[in-house]
């Protein structure tokens, strides 16, 4: 099977700061003339968003194009036919302009490379270069894959040159688009959603934080800072969801003044699995394959054991896969899957799924 590569140039690409042109003079960015398959919400003539990964795809004919932003959160990649052309680093409220190709018909991507669960971000559409044109957006493709978890997923730190970061190098350096997901998903012509958000468990936090909340506190939101936010998932209605969540809930030992035993936040993590996965399946239905996703954690056996005990109580198209950390470096920052890593498990992942004869 070939393995999932990734051009270097994206690695060279981490820190190359935004160029801001002026607008040019009475252009108009279309968003229906934009596909993205991410958890947007529409506002006026903006999308809105706070998931990494979340994408942005058009199609213009012309010598240059312009993406409209308004972010000083979160960092993106601006990609041109495939390649990245240049990384946004909390870009703020502009327009930022490619100039000078080739003249033809181009394909423009935008990408959300961090996390910023905290902020709301905003997409305003993309802009014809003086002579050009935006052409009909791309067709959504036809497979859908959802992707849930925590920091793993999100692709934390993946593009560190070290173990030991700042917060401030965390963002620089977590590249969503090189994700285990991302690399899976385009690897099967998938269009596919990131819903990612670091140091959340199904039950617990990374070390007992921000008690009573979890993951399931925010899945249901298109803007993780806005409480009560509803995302209406039209359109959406994946052939495939892999839930990696646990690490958090089990990595970190129970401190005092927590409401748990081992026992009773293992028992507490299977019931609040088995109800996670019965609110997707009554939103997908029952043709969708979930896939519940366990790993190493410290040579801990407990997360990948509550996993399985998961899945064996199911009988409705749930599956189990467990990958070790044989082949991976954990070069990223905080002992998190490198760049290198990701490719491995994405190799390991697309093999899975492979296996399982999808209903596509």
């Amino acid at each position: 099977m070939r393995p999932i590569r990734t051009a270097a140039a994206l690695l060279a690409a981490a820190l190359l700061p935004a160029l801001v042109l002026p607008a040019t003079a009475g252009a108009a960015a279309t968003l229906s003339q934009v596909h993205t398959a991410g958890r947007v919400e529409v506002s006026g003539d903006e999308r809105r968003f706070s998931w990494p990964g979340v994408y942005f795809e058009g199609r213009f004919r012309g010598t240059g194009v312009g993406v409209v932003i308004d972010d000083s959160a979160a960092d993106y990649d601006v990609q041109i036919d495939g390649g990245t052309v240049a990384t946004l680093i909390t870009p703020g409220r502009t327009t930022y302009w490619v100039r000078d190709l080739a003249a033809g018909v181009h394909r423009v991507r935008l990408v959300k490379r961090s996390e910023s669960p905290w902020a709301v971000s905003t997409f305003g559409g993309f802009l014809p270069a003086a002579g050009g044109a935006i052409l009909p957006a791309p067709a959504p493709r036809h497979r859908q894959i959802e992707f849930i978890g925590d920091s793993y997923t999100a692709g934390y730190g993946n593009l560190s040159p070290t173990r030991d970061c700042t917060g401030d190098e965390v963002n620089r350096t977590t590249n969503a688009d090189l994700s285990f997901g991302a690399l899976v998903a385009r690897r099967m012509r998938a269009d596919y959603q990131l819903n990612a958000f670091s140091g959340r468990g199904m039950v617990r936090n990374y070390n007992g934080g921000e008690p009573g909340t979890s993951y399931r506190t925010y899945y249901d939101r298109a803007l993780l800072s806005v409480e009560g936010d509803v995302w209406r998932p039209a359109g959406w209605r994946p052939q495939v969801v892999v839930i990696g969540l646990g690490i958090n809930d089990f990595s970190t030992a129970i401190n005092p003044g927590e409401p748990w035993t081992p026992e009773s936040l293992a028992a507490a993590y299977r019931t609040a699995y088995q109800g996670f996965i019965n609110k997707l399946r009554a939103r997908y239905g029952a043709r969708t394959m979930i896939v519940v996703s366990a790993t190493d954690v410290g040579g801990s056996a407990v997360l990948a054991e509550a996993a399985r005990e998961v899945v064996a109580a199911r009988q409705d198209r749930v599956g189990y896969w467990y990958y070790g950390s044989a082949g991976l470096d954990y070069g990223g920052c905080h002992w998190h899957p490198s760049a290198h890593d990701h490719e491995v498990i994405a190799d390991r992942l697309y093999a899975y799924l492979d296996s399982l004869r999808l209903r596509w």
